[in-house]
């Protein structure tokens, strides 16, 4: 493997020792660099399009964790993160950056990001209750960690807050709205499942208390085909005696409260003789 290709497998910059695991030695790295490769600092080494902040992290010998890993890992996340979450060995942190401890595991062989179990720790740790429940639902969901793990790792009572996030996850999801719109129900005192298969209907997201289905559409379900289907589907949930309630992203994220409401007074109707 060239010294290219190894520097585009760790994010277009690395430090000495994640080439050496790639099977780059010291000679093949003079050479690149005498051939234009940047080296901006000692054991460092980038392409010409490497961005300026990876950089700088790799520099900084900080690891991503947290919020700012979850892209990394593809994990569900309610909002971007802002500040950037970093982990430090001596414990460094720079102006605009949030410091995160210890690790567990050892970190990602080629990148500058915290493994996997130590990014959801840290979440649980950190971030308020649905944007760390979000990212454990999604792992768990793909089978990537288990709540025993994290259970195992959370301790004392300082970590109470935590493992209570751990006991609203569950691997039911297939989306964040789902993930989100199914604990808000549960909190509650909604009986909900997930995912229900419902002859002639087809799966649907939510049913709640077994009689009210509710739908959660993201950006596809804008597309005119789509909204046919959906209707269609609606009609026939209908005709088989089910009550249908859709909501959409803005509902879900920024309005959870006036939707929890809607769907509470929707099922004392059903209840009422």
């Amino acid at each position: 493997m060239d010294v290219g290709r190894a520097l585009t497998i760790c994010g277009r910059a690395a430090r000495r020792p994640a080439l050496a695991r790639l099977g780059i030695d010291d000679a093949a790295l003079r050479r690149t660099v005498r051939a234009g490769v940047l080296q901006p600092c000692r054991g460092l080494y980038a392409l010409p399009t490497a961005e300026p902040e990876y950089v700088a992290l790799l520099q900084r010998r900080q690891l991503l964790t947290c919020l700012s890993a979850a892209p990394f890992y593809q994990l569900w996340t309610v909002h971007p993160a802002g500040a950037s979450h970093v982990h430090h060995r001596r414990g460094e942190a720079f102006d605009g950056q949030t410091r995160h401890g210890g690790l567990l595991l050892e970190p990602h062989p080629y990148r500058p990001v915290a493994a996997l179990g130590d990014v959801l720790l840290h979440a649980l740790r950190c971030l308020p209750f649905r944007e760390s429940l979000v990212m454990v639902d999604c792992a768990v969901g793909r089978g990537e960690m288990t709540l025993d793990f994290l259970r195992a790792r959370l301790p004392g009572k300082r970590n109470g807050p935590a493992r209570q996030v751990l006991e609203w996850v569950d691997r039911g999801a297939e989306s964040m709205l789902e993930s989100l719109a199914r604990t808000y129900f549960r909190r509650a005192g909604i009986r909900v499942e997930a995912q229900v298969h419902i002859g002639g209907v087809g799966y649907v997201d939510l049913l709640l208390d077994g009689r009210l289905i509710v739908e959660l559409d993201g950006r596809h379900h804008g597309e005119w085909a789509q909204v046919k289907k959906d209707q269609r589907r609606n009609n026939r949930s209908v005709i088989l005696g089910y009550v249908v309630l859709r909501y959409y992203y803005a509902d879900v994220v920024h309005e959870p409260t006036r939707m929890v409401a809607e769907v509470l007074a929707v099922l004392a109707g059903m209840r009422a003789p």
